[in-house]
């Protein structure tokens, strides 16, 4: 009981849960995710996630020393979503389709956005969860750039603008997207959806005639 108490690492091994290990922090970190939408960061206990996850506390803090650990657990698994909807379009679907994913993830679930902006503020007064932030994000704005890098090669996106800059463009775009969703839904319906797409491809297209920009 004593250990239970104790600060850290130590937590951990009070009452090892019983059945499959990855399967219980799979459970919890989306127990987590749904606490930090509702009740904000601020709010959320290991006990609440507990709750949520029909577990004890005990094996909240099995699987998670403390709560920054649970909340850096849920940031890393926010992202791996993103890892998994940039892979497939290294190899065929193009920036299109990678924006057509960002914005149907942004727009088809309702606790995407809550979870991300309490991470992101809080973020803002945590460094180490800031280098997390900030280390996934590079991941999906490199094969992003490389993308619009071989775009540029075949001559489908514009090459007067470097591709880092127009990956940094494209992501502050969809970005965006996922700030407004919540605030403003009625702009995300119907052909608006398209419409959007069709404006951020245009604005990475080379411009007519080989025109290369307005200071060419």
């Amino acid at each position: 009981m004593t250990e239970a108490g104790r600060p850290g690492g130590s937590a951990r091994r009070r009452g090892r849960p019983t059945g499959d290990h990855e399967a219980r922090r799979a459970d919890l970190l989306e127990a987590a995710a749904s606490v930090i939408a509702r009740e904000g960061y601020a709010s959320t206990s290991p006990r609440q996630v507990a709750q949520r996850a029909g577990c004890t506390t005990g094996t909240v803090t099995y699987c998670f020393a403390n709560k920054d650990e649970l909340v850096a657990a849920v940031t890393r698994s926010r992202f791996d979503g993103f890892d998994a909807m940039l892979e497939p379009g290294r190899d065929g679907p193009g920036i299109r389709a990678v924006l057509e994913r960002w914005l149907s993830r942004a727009t088809g679930d309702p606790e995407f956005w809550p979870v991300m902006s309490q991470l992101l503020v809080h973020a803002r007064y945590e460094p180490a969860f800031a280098a997390v932030i900030e280390q996934r994000h590079a991941r999906h704005r490199d094969p992003l750039a490389s993308l619009l890098t071989a775009g540029q090669a075949q001559g489908t996106v514009r090459d007067d603008i470097p591709a880092d800059l127009l990956a940094d463009q494209l992501a502050a775009i969809a970005d965006g997207w996922m700030t407004m969703f919540p605030i403003a839904p009625t702009r995300f319906t119907g052909g608006r959806v398209q419409a959007l797409l069709d404006a951020a491809i245009t604005s990475i297209t080379p411009l007519p005639g080989g025109a290369r920009g307005a200071g060419a």
